[in-house]
């Protein structure tokens, strides 16, 4: 006689199911195993570099105080001084109008801060005052910092 497990197409798919799910393991020792041996030796070790120098991002964050820091202190105080000039019955200034400059003093700022990070020196010596010599050395710097490494090793 029959059982009805016979005749349950749902016991039948499950039995199917559990077979297909099994998956093969591997252990990590094996996994892992011949790792070192698939890199080849030929290829020289690339030095990690440690960053920017401290005395370069010191330099950095100085132009970047006075070229982006101004513009943005400015930026926020034109809220205030329109808030004034309009309470104190001075002058009427259009909302927009107060927008649009602080828009203004933020854009400064934020070309500013490119500025002070891309016209910094690298050398030991701080070099010039506005340091627009310094910013395609830099540029270049920038771009191979996106690069991936075998690109930069072969230049």
């Amino acid at each position: 006689m029959e059982s009805e497990d016979d005749f349950n197409p749902m016991k039948k798919r499950q039995s199917k199911k559990k077979n297909l799910n099994k998956k093969k393991t591997t252990s990590k020792s094996e996994a892992f195993g011949n790792i070192e041996k698939k890199i080849p030796q030929d290829i020289p070790k690339i030095k990690p570099s440690n960053g920017i120098p401290k005395y370069v991002a010191d330099r950095m964050a100085k132009r970047i105080f006075i070229t982006a820091g101004i513009p943005t202190v400015m930026g926020m105080s034109v809220f205030v001084v329109s808030y004034i000039i309009v309470t104190k019955n001075i002058a009427e200034i259009p909302p927009s109008s107060t927008i649009a400059i602080s828009a203004f003093f933020f854009l400064l700022g934020l070309g500013g801060l490119s500025f002070g990070i891309l016209s910094a020196s690298w050398d030991k010596e701080p070099g010039s005052f506005f340091g627009i010599e310094n910013i395609p050395m830099n540029i270049k710097r920038a771009k191979a910092a996106f690069k991936p490494a075998s690109q930069n090793f072969n230049e």
